[in-house]
């Protein structure tokens, strides 16, 4: 089981999200409002607190939303889990449809660190049923 720490949107691609603490999730497009979503199979993304306190640990000063993440994740290492898995928060379903993607040429923090962990660490979803997650929300996983 895990725990939501922040939920994060923006409203162009290729910058950074900011922490808006809560969101409306639209069942087949993604987050109201937020520049990624639309009907294909990126329409959220995940990112695990833990990858991204490992990253901070290595003195990368980011906040929440940095790494273009839509929603950051206590409990769970994302990249481990298969495509297809069903994620539930409150009345939200989520199914994990990628896992990792190509770096944007040249990402800030990229050309700070020598690194980014959204390639390799983060994931994506579409929205299967659509409704509220905020920050403090029990995340978790759908047995099969």
């Amino acid at each position: 089981m895990g725990k939501v720490i922040a939920v994060c949107t923006s409203v162009a691609k290729g910058t950074q999200k900011q922490n808006v603490h809560e969101a409306e999730f639209l069942a087949d497009w993604g987050i109201e409002g937020d520049a990624h979503a639309g009907k294909w199979h990126r329409q959220v993304s995940l990112l695990s607190y833990e990858k991204i306190e490992e990253f901070r640990a290595r003195g990368a000063e980011v906040e929440f939303g940095a790494f273009g993440e839509n929603i950051v994740v206590s409990g769970y290492d994302f990249k481990k889990l298969p495509v297809g898995t069903r994620f539930l928060c409150g009345d939200v379903e989520l199914e994990l449809t990628q896992i990792g993607k190509e770096c944007h040429s040249g990402c800030e923090i990229y050309q700070k660190m020598g690194d980014c962990i959204m390639p390799r660490e983060g994931v994506f979803c579409r929205v299967r049923k659509g409704g509220v997650i905020r920050e403090g929300d029990e995340f978790t996983r759908e047995e099969p």
